[in-house]
């Protein structure tokens, strides 16, 4: 995520690396790279010239403090200007209503219908609300039969009707949700190949029929500057209510949800961050301002840590540790709960600086296949009592998971060290264990 913008800021800001103060000159040497970033960003020239200005105007008039250098100031200043202009704070999506009403609306390929089902998720998940999917794209053949996939993926009820009138559809879609009692009914749109009057007239009959909550403007972030545009024709006919930006974990050179903000005087609500229905953030100016100038974002890494992390099953494995009784089974468990988290890469770059390092290392989202593969070809027994695993156990295992002797011995081994280490840990001799790390 905005791997290419992080690298050409940070080789900006090596311009005012080793100045005792901030000057007109050195600052505008280093604004015309930030500039040059923006652009490469897909930023507009005049939404990035209108950025650099600003901050030189605001770096000219600081004085540097002695303990502070030039280029760390630098830095704050546009951590705090990329923040203004993608929104200043987080904003809250409005379910309010009885039912509360969302309305989704966007481009034929932007993500609409996974985005309303990773959205009922997050509802239904997160702040325990009851959620109705409408399937209200009556055109793409296969839109309902996709929103129906994913509602029984997530536990969550769609309603379709075999009529071709949409705001039909979403009219008694919300009748539905009244008479049952429903929280929140989330109203899939069509999309169209490009903007055209008979599409927004559409949508705009649809918002007028059910008078939602919330209307949300789906984008695909990989569409660079475009995307922008697009979302400002929407917004002059439908005034929507915020921005969701999917893709974002993509190639994508991040101009969309660097300036979406600022044209449209709109905020981004969500960020769509991968294919699983959990790929989904509320989107935090501040934090991904910080991700950008390569700050990392712990507070957002501890959240996701907090939201996989089981009371009742970490003082389960606890037990298990002191007895010695951790087994694969739990091992599997510990896996899941990591996998869960979101993508593997993109986690490590919320560590601050461990994005930097990582930038030329391809790491598999699916690093725990071979793992998984290996432990799903032991027994019950096999994975409850790993030290009976003997020499025609491991051959066995290593043939019915694809892989060969050697991994499985090297696993079994990594295990038995991971689990001795842990025990060390939960049992309170931190000292020990801190000696054994330093060994290896």
């Amino acid at each position: 995520m905005f791997e290419n913008l992080s690298e050409k800021l940070e080789k900006s800001f090596k311009i005012l690396k080793g100045h005792g103060k901030i000057t007109e000159i050195n600052v505008a040497e280093t604004l015309k790279e930030v500039r040059k970033a923006l652009i490469d960003a897909d930023v507009s020239y005049s939404i990035a010239k209108e950025f650099c200005d600003t901050v030189k105007q605001k770096a000219l008039g600081k004085n540097v403090l002695t303990a502070i250098e030039p280029g760390q100031l630098m830095i704050k200043i546009v951590n705090d200007e990329l923040t203004e202009l993608m929104g200043k704070e987080a904003q809250q999506i409005d379910i309010k209503g009885s039912p509360a009403i969302i309305l989704i609306a966007g481009l034929q390929g932007s993500g609409k219908t996974t985005f309303s089902a990773k959205l009922a998720n997050y509802l239904k998940t997160k702040k325990g609300k009851s959620v109705l999917l409408t399937a209200g794209d009556v055109y793409r053949p296969a839109a309902i039969n996709q929103l129906q996939v994913l509602g029984e993926q997530i536990g969550i009820d769609v309603y379709t009707e075999e009529t071709k009138d949409p705001v039909l559809i979403a009219k008694n879609a919300v009748k539905t949700a009244k008479d049952k009692g429903i929280n929140v009914v989330i109203v899939d749109t069509a999309g169209r190949l490009a903007v055209d009057e008979e599409m927004m007239n559409e949508i705009s009959n649809i918002k007028k029929a059910i008078n939602p909550q919330e209307t949300l403007f789906v984008v695909d972030s990989m569409t660079g500057q475009d995307a922008v545009n697009t979302a400002k024709a929407f917004n002059d006919k439908l005034d929507f209510d915020g921005v969701v930006l999917t893709k974002l974990d993509g190639d994508t050179r991040g101009g969309a949800a660097l300036t979406i903000r600022h044209v449209v005087n709109k905020p981004i609500k969500f960020v769509g961050i991968g294919e699983k229905m959990e790929a989904l953030d509320v989107f935090y100016p501040d934090r991904m301002a910080s991700r950008i100038l390569g700050m990392g974002d712990i507070v957002s890494l501890v959240e996701k840590a907090q939201e996989q992390y089981d009371e009742q099953e970490a003082r389960k494995i606890s037990k298990k540790l002191k007895t010695n009784d951790f087994n694969f089974n739990d091992f599997l468990s510990q896996i899941n709960q990591i996998k869960k988290m979101g993508n593997v890469k993109d986690l490590m770059g919320m560590i601050p600086g461990v994005g930097k390092m990582m930038k030329d290392i391809d790491i598999d989202n699916d690093a725990f296949k071979g793992i998984e593969a290996i432990i799903g070809s032991m027994t019950p027994f096999e994975r409850e009592n790993p030290s009976k695993i003997d020499g025609n156990r491991r051959k066995r295992i290593a043939k019915g998971s694809g892989k060969t002797i050697e991994e499985v011995n090297r696993l079994l081994k990594q295990f038995e060290e991971t689990r001795k280490m842990m025990k060390m840990v939960s049992g309170g001799n931190k000292m020990n264990a801190l000696k054994n790390l330093r060994r290896r």
